[in-house]
C-alpha cells in the first residue's frame, strides 16, 4: 500500500513510515457496523521517521493526548462509512497535527498602561466614591 503525505515542498512521508490498519468502528450503527471494518487505525513513530530534526522536537514537545510517552501518533478514524474515506480522513489529521506542531507563535512582550489611562482610571475611581458617599444618610 502505497501512502506517501506530502506536507509542504521540502517534506514528505514515506509509505513505510505511516502504519494503517483496518479495525472494526464502535458505537451504534446496526449489523453493518458488527461485520465491517471500516474505521482506520493510523499509527506513526516520530522518532523512526525521516522528518527533520526541528519537526520531531517540535512535536515530541507537544501535549497532546494522540502522541504517546514512547513518541508514537495514534490516530483513530471511524468518521465515516467507507475505509477509504476514514483512511483520508486520517491521514489529514496527522498532517494536521504535524503542521500545527511547527507553527511558530509570537512571544508576547509585557506593556505598561500609559500615564493617560492611569489618570482615566484613578479619575473614575474617585468619582465613583463620591457618588457612592452621597448615598449615605443626611444629617440636618
Amino acid at each position: 500500500m502505497a501512502v506517501a503525505l506530502t506536507l509542504s515542498n521540502h517534506v514528505s512521508l514515506a509509505d513505510w513510515e505511516i502504519e494503517i490498519s483496518a479495525i472494526r468502528a464502535q458505537g451504534a450503527g446496526g449489523q453493518n457496523v458488527n461485520k465491517v471494518s471500516s474505521a482506520v487505525h493510523l499509527r506513526f513513530d516520530i522518532k523512526r521517521s525521516t522528518l527533520p530534526a526541528f519537526y520531531k522536537e517540535r512535536l515530541l514537545a507537544l501535549s497532546d493526548q494522540r502522541i504517546t510517552k514512547e513518541g508514537v501518533i495514534i490516530i483513530k478514524a471511524q468518521q465515516f462509512r467507507t475505509q477509504e474515506q476514514n483512511r483520508e480522513d486520517a491521514l489529514e489529521r496527522l498532517k494536521e497535527l504535524i503542521l500545527s506542531a511547527i507553527v511558530q507563535h509570537k512571544s508576547r512582550r509585557a506593556t505598561k498602561p500609559t500615564y493617560g489611562s492611569k489618570q482615566r482610571r484613578m479619575d473614575k475611581k474617585s468619582q465613583r466614591g463620591k457618588t457612592k458617599a452621597l448615598r449615605g444618610r443626611v444629617d440636618h
